[in-house]
């Protein structure tokens, strides 16, 4: 029975046949039957005889157990096809392993350098999907999962960064909380400037050289002034806080400065062709008020003055000519320009200067009043008073020089 499984299994199927028809073969019954049992000896003898000729045992000798290394063989065949699955198996597998295992976040500190524009209104997810796209951070998820332990996370700034290529998503999360790493020039322009002291404050913040300020102004075409400026960008330039992206020419600062006072402008129903004149009341106010409640009152003589033919006399018109401030000398007076008010009535020529907003309402709408004067008595105050006669205005000077002789060298 061993020797019949064993054949079973690892021997040769047609001497296993051979041998049980031997054993119990019956007597032929018929011709036929003798016939096949004839062919059938006879293919036996010449496979006995040809295997006689090769075996050691010589004809004859009876078949026995499979060879060591026909056994030996299936196994390694055996085992072989079971590697290969395993191997296939473990190719296929190791990706989705791996996907499981593996960081979805940089180690960091990153190289090289990119920068990042986070958009105006951009949320967590909009901000995560920009830095994975530019590879900033590994992924989107890494980004999301710092900001959501991080609550100043919520405090992110739009504008432009400089970053590293592959951070850890909590060092580019630390990074863009800090809004002194925006890239961005930050400049506030007082009110009453001149357009060159305003050069020279964009200059200041940005880098960029005073000339190319002075080159962009007269790009008339570019600057959207209102055709009553007539090419003159002085007063337009608005005094506020601004903010430019590290990208602005001299050219975008300037038009973004000239937006801005249009747009107030607009907002005070001026039309265009009325600007030039109210921008150029406005600068004068700006340089005679002393006081915000007075601006009204200085925007009021003036229209007095334009009203009764009286020539404005303004030290402000005189001090534009020769951007020289303070109290004028007497050869500044004498001045044959004609923004020298003191010679020549009516308005002068343009804007002596870029004037606020507060100085735009009242050039636009001043309070009524008779005043044909003023002059400031207390310049620590910046007390002035107001008169509708000469006589009343030469009494409120008498106080003005006794407030002179009593502070000594501030007047």
């Amino acid at each position: 029975m061993k020797d019949h499984l064993e054949s079973s299994i690892f021997g040769d199927h047609e001497d296993t046949a051979e041998h049980v028809e031997e054993v119990h073969a019956a007597p032929p019954t018929s011709r036929r039957e003798i016939r096949e049992l004839e062919l059938a000896a006879r293919r036996r003898g010449g496979r006995g005889s040809r295997k006689g000729r090769g075996a050691k045992g010589g004809p004859g000798t009876p078949k026995g157990k499979p060879s060591i290394f026909r056994r030996l063989l299936v196994i390694v065949l055996a085992l072989a096809v079971i590697g290969g699955g395993v191997a296939v198996a473990y190719k296929a597998l190791r990706p989705v392993v791996e996907g499981f295992l593996e960081s979805n976040d940089y180690p960091g500190p990153g190289t090289g350098e990119v920068r990042v524009t986070i958009d105006k209104g951009s949320g967590g997810t909009s901000i995560a999907k920009t830095l994975a796209e530019q590879d900033v951070v590994k992924s989107s998820k890494a980004f999301i999962e710092a900001a959501n332990n991080d609550p100043k996370s919520a405090g992110i700034q739009p504008g432009i960064y400089t970053m590293k290529k592959q951070m850890k998503a909590s060092d580019a999360l630390a990074l863009l909380v800090d809004p002194k790493n925006r890239l961005i020039t930050r400049v506030t322009i007082p009110e009453g400037l001149w357009a060159d002291e305003i050069y020279a404050r964009l200059s200041k913040s940005s880098g960029i050289p005073v000339d190319q300020y002075v080159a962009a102004a007269k790009q008339v075409d570019e600057l959207g002034l209102p055709p009553s400026a007539k090419g003159n960008i002085e007063g337009y330039l608005f005094p506020a806080s601004y903010e430019f992206g590290p990208t602005a020419t001299a050219l975008d600062q300037l038009k973004q400065m000239v937006a801005e006072s249009t747009k107030r402008l607009e907002a005070l129903n001026i039309a265009p062709d009325q600007m030039e004149r109210v921008v150029t009341v406005a600068s004068l106010v700006e340089g005679e008020a002393q006081n915000e409640a007075d601006r009204s009152k200085v925007a009021r003589v003036v229209e007095n003055r334009l009203a009764t033919k009286m020539s404005l006399g303004f030290d402000s018109t005189v001090n534009y000519i020769f951007k020289k401030r303070g109290v004028p000398t007497q050869e500044m007076l004498d001045s044959n320009n004609p923004y020298n008010t003191r010679r020549f009535p009516g308005l002068p020529p343009g804007p002596i200067s870029n004037p606020g907003e507060s100085a735009l309402k009242a050039a636009a709408a001043p309070v009524a009043g008779p005043w044909l004067y003023f002059v400031t008595v207390d310049l620590d105050t910046g007390e002035t008073k107001f008169a509708a006669t000469y006589p009343e205005h030469q009494r409120n000077v008498a106080q003005f020089q006794k407030w002179c002789a009593d502070n000594k060298g501030k007047c």
